[in-house]
């Protein structure tokens, strides 16, 4: 049995490790003008969840589209395509919880340096992913 993970306040901290079945992140976004968060994407073996702790988040999922405000959050399931945006020139935190897969994608995009649309979808697939965008 392995000692349980217990993390500071979480922000820009993760609770969870390569070797658990999720990992709980703490993100957030300043505002402005509205912008992906993400690329259109699905994962095909992967769920993935949002729980907004302060502002608003909007999550497509498929065609549908959702506004979670503080105190609300959605399961995204394996397989269905989605993006996320802060929709507002206020800040969002949320929490973003995922498989450690999932996990490992988002540390190797934002060490990409070169982020051109072919880099890009060799780096989902990798992580049995789906681009979409």
């Amino acid at each position: 049995m392995s000692a349980p993970s217990i993390a500071p306040p979480l922000a820009g901290n993760v609770l969870g490790l390569a070797n658990n079945h999720f990992v709980i992140a703490e993100w957030q976004d300043a505002g402005g003008p509205p912008r992906w968060i993400a690329p259109l994407h699905l994962h095909r073996n992967d769920d993935e969840a949002w729980y907004v702790l302060e502002g608003r988040l909007c999550v497509k999922m498929g065609d549908e589209e959702v506004e979670l405000r503080a105190g609300s959050g959605v399961l995204v399931p394996r397989g269905t395509p989605h993006t996320y945006w802060n929709p507002s020139s206020e800040r969002v935190r949320y929490l973003l919880i995922m498989t450690p897969k999932i996990h490992r994608l988002i540390q190797e995009i934002h060490a990409t340096k070169e982020r051109s649309p072919a880099i890009m979808r060799e780096l989902f697939e990798k992580f049995d992913s789906e681009l979409r965008a």
